[in-house]
This record gives C-alpha cells, sequence and structure tokens, in this order.
C-alpha cells in the first residue's frame, strides 16, 4: 500500500511523521480527545497512544530487522488497532472508562478501511485479523481457548506479527501493568513457537481435520479425520453487484443454486423488509438437497461469519464439505454493477452489509477461495 509505504518509518532516523499521518488520516484524527482508562492509559487519548504506539514498533530491533513489505504491513496494524476507539469507548456512572468490542469492530472497520483504499486483499486481511486479535497476548495465558485462537491467527497472520503489535501496543502507553504484560507477550511468542505456529500457519492433517478441529472443542489438532462427506456445497460470499450470479454461471452451471434473490422475488419480498420468511425457504430447499445427497449452490450475500455459520452447520449436519466462494469488488464498481441491476439493492442496504462484513477464513470451511473483480 502506497500511501502506508510513503509514511512508514525508514532508515536511518526511523522517525514517525505524525503531522502528515493525521492529514492523511481521518480515523487517526478521530482518536484525538477520546478518553482512555488512565490505569491502564496514563499518556492521555487514544491518539495520544496510537502516536506512542508507532513510536514504540519504530524503536523495536526485531521490527527495524524485517523486509520493508513486512514492516509496512505491521506500521499500517499499529495505526489502525485502536480505530474503533471513538465508537465503543463508554463512561459508566462510576467514572469507569472502557473501551468493549473496540478489537472485533476494529476488524470490521479495518476492512471497510483498506477496501475503500484499495488494498490487496491478503494484506488487508492479514491487517484486519491482527486489529482483531491485538490484545490477546496480554491474557492469552488465562483462556482455555488459547489454541484454538493462536491457531486461528497463524492462518490468517502471523502470530510473530501479533507479538510485535502487541508490544508496541503496551510499551506506547504509561500503565501501571507493563513488566506484567510484557512478560505475558513473551510467553505468548513462546506457546506459539511450541505449537509450531509463530512465523507460519498451523499445519493439520487434512482440509477435513482442520475444518473439524474448529467446529470441535477440545479436538485433538494432529488427529486425522476420516472424511465421510457426501456431497459439496458452494457456499458465495459477497456484497451485492461482486458478481455472484455471473461466478455460478461461468463455474457452476450444472448444479441447482439455493438463491436469496430468486426466492425473496418469488415471495415479493424487498430487501429492505424482514427477511426471515426468505430464510425460512432458503434453507428448507437447501435440506431437501441435503437429504437427497446432492451438490448445489449457496447463494446469497452472506457477509457475517455468523451468518455463514448458519449455512455452515446445516450443511456440516449432513456431511458435506464445504466449498466457500468469497468474491468482492472495488466500491466504485460493485455501485456501479448494483445500479446496473434490474432491482437494484438500495444504498443503505449496501453500507448496513460492509459494516458488517467479514471476509471468510480456512477456520470456517474445507476451502476458501477470494477472488476480486
Amino acid at each position: 500500500m502506497r500511501i502506508f509505504e510513503d509514511l512508514c518509518p525508514a532508515p536511518p532516523y526511523w522517525s514517525v511523521p505524525w503531522p502528515e499521518i493525521r492529514e492523511a488520516f481521518d480515523w487517526v484524527r478521530r482518536l484525538s480527545g477520546v478518553v482512555q482508562d488512565p490505569i491502564h492509559h496514563a499518556e492521555g487519548d487514544a491518539e495520544t497512544h496510537t502516536r506512542m504506539a508507532c513510536e514504540a514498533l519504530a524503536a523495536l530491533p526485531a521490527w527495524r530487522a524485517r523486509a520493508s513489505a513486512e514492516r509496512v504491513r505491521l506500521f499500517a496494524a499499529v495505526l489502525l488497532h485502536d480505530v474503533a476507539k471513538p465508537d465503543c469507548t463508554q463512561v459508566g456512572e462510576d467514572g469507569r472508562i472502557t473501551a468493549r468490542g473496540h478489537s472485533r469492530r476494529g476488524d470490521l472497520m479495518v476492512r471497510r478501511v483498506l477496501w475503500e483504499l484499495g488494498a490487496p486483499v491478503a494484506w488487508r486481511e492479514h491487517v484486519a485479523a491482527l486489529v482483531r486479535h491485538h490484545q490477546v497476548p496480554f491474557w492469552a495465558l488465562e483462556r482455555p481457548d488459547l489454541q484454538r485462537i493462536v491457531f486461528r491467527v497463524s492462518l490468517l497472520a502471523r502470530n510473530d506479527d501479533l507479538v510485535l503489535l502487541a508490544t508496541a501496543d503496551i510499551v506506547g502507553r504509561i500503565c501501571q501493568d507493563l513488566p506484567e504484560v510484557l512478560e505475558n507477550i513473551e510467553l505468548y511468542g513462546e506457546y506459539c513457537a511450541a505449537e509450531d505456529c509463530l512465523d507460519r500457519p498451523r499445519e493439520f492433517p487434512s482440509d477435513h481435520a482442520r475444518f473439524q478441529y474448529f467446529r470441535t472443542p477440545g479436538r485433538d489438532p494432529g488427529y486425522a479425520a476420516h472424511d465421510d462427506t457426501r456431497l459439496t456445497v458452494t457456499v458465495l460470499s459477497g456484497l451485492p453487484g461482486v458478481g455472484k450470479d455471473h461466478w455460478i454461471t461461468a463455474n457452476r452451471p450444472d448444479l441447482p443454486v439455493v438463491s436469496l434473490d430468486r426466492i425473496r422475488a418469488e415471495l415479493g419480498v424487498k430487501p429492505t423488509a424482514d427477511q426471515r420468511p426468505v430464510a425460512t425457504a432458503a434453507f428448507e430447499l437447501a435440506r431437501t438437497h441435503l437429504r437427497a445427497g446432492r451438490s448445489f449452490v449457496w447463494n446469497a450475500t452472506n457477509v457475517s461469519r455468523q451468518l455463514r455459520e448458519q449455512c455452515i452447520g446445516l450443511i456440516a449436519d449432513y456431511r458435506g464439505r464445504v466449498e466457500l466462494i468469497a468474491l468482492e469488488a472495488p466500491p466504485a464498481v460493485l455501485r456501479q454493477r448494483n445500479r446496473s441491476r434490474p432491482s437494484p439493492v438500495p444504498d443503505a442496504v449496501i453500507d448496513r452489509l460492509v459494516r458488517r462484513w467479514e471476509t471468510p477464513d480456512l477456520t470456517e470451511a474445507h476451502t476458501v477461495t477470494s477472488l476480486s473483480s
């Protein structure tokens, strides 16, 4: 990403050009004046912390030793790690300041910001995953689900990147428990190394073994699960206008299709109306194919992980193999295609979907293919 390359600290001085950064990004300026918990953030507002975190990253020898492209990507992650704090920060009646949910909300906001900037999909998703998990190393060793989190991060980004982000985050603040948290971050890195996924994706015996591991709490990640799938369901995911119908025509022309758009038209339900009747009809049609052991395509926006899980859970119950196809297009292209449709989706609906957009990943399906046009 050129804009981040131009602003990223570089040798020989490794300085952070904060005035230029503030001018370039409105989401940085939004951090100004956002109050923080004085126990963990005695340095001041969220903008002050983000600047200090960027300076802390630039001073880390491990970050300076990275290849230039990796330094830029990590710098973007630090710049964006608290992007959602203006929307999540609350001051309680007792005066306590919290920013609950800012990591998850940050993931969604980062995706939108970088999509609008034209970032490559893999680069964008790497940064978004780091933002989503940036607090994990602080208290990870207290979590019973640590192994699954570590494996997920390794598949979406890199755990050694997460270690550097968390280090910059905690060093770039004034807090009372700095030594304790730094030790926890170090232990997190050691745990990832022991699980052989510090700087690489965790390996599984097969796609099916990985699929079953992330669906089954307590499962041995090394267990080579027998693949007893009976059919394959191609689940599409993408905003309106990305070309889902075109992809089906070109790639799965002979398979039956469960299309929410088609069902919506048959039932006369508008995109802005209650969609529960549409979903009910779609799931009943899907069950018909699943009971018959018949492969098919599930054509819907499926932009959130929660919505996809409703489809994938049903498919898994019928021993189906899940093939996720993630389609996307640049914002201007998507809007133009949508306007050209016989029945365009209202812009307000697209905006709402963009705010909920979570790109599919390998913890959800047997295979995931990302395509951009």
